[in-house]
């Protein structure tokens, strides 16, 4: 898996930007990655030290739209603490 195929998009919401606060910023990964490679993923894109990676699992859930029901797929996020002092633009501001 290539480094850019690690890092799926950044979850933006409000309890993630609260958690940005604490330098944590969260991620929706492939579900083939595993703990280095996020920490090596987020380094060389964003130019930061990882302190900690936090890794679970999303589930898919049932879902239903007039008669017919289906399932959403089941994803992977990834919690990434960084360094004291250094942040993601990408987020934006805390």
């Amino acid at each position: 898996m290539e480094l850019y195929d690690v890092l799926r998009r950044p979850l933006i919401t409000e309890k993630n930007t609260m958690l940005g606060a604490q330098n944590k910023y969260t991620f929706e990964v492939a579900v083939g990655a595993n703990k280095p490679m996020i920490r090596r993923a987020v380094e060389t894109l964003f130019k930061v030290d990882v302190v900690d990676v936090n890794v679970s699992r999303v589930p898919g859930k049932m879902r239903r739209v007039g008669k017919s029901r289906g399932m959403t797929r089941s994803w992977k996020k990834a919690v990434v603490t960084l360094k004291p002092g250094q942040r993601i633009e990408a987020f934006g501001s805390p």
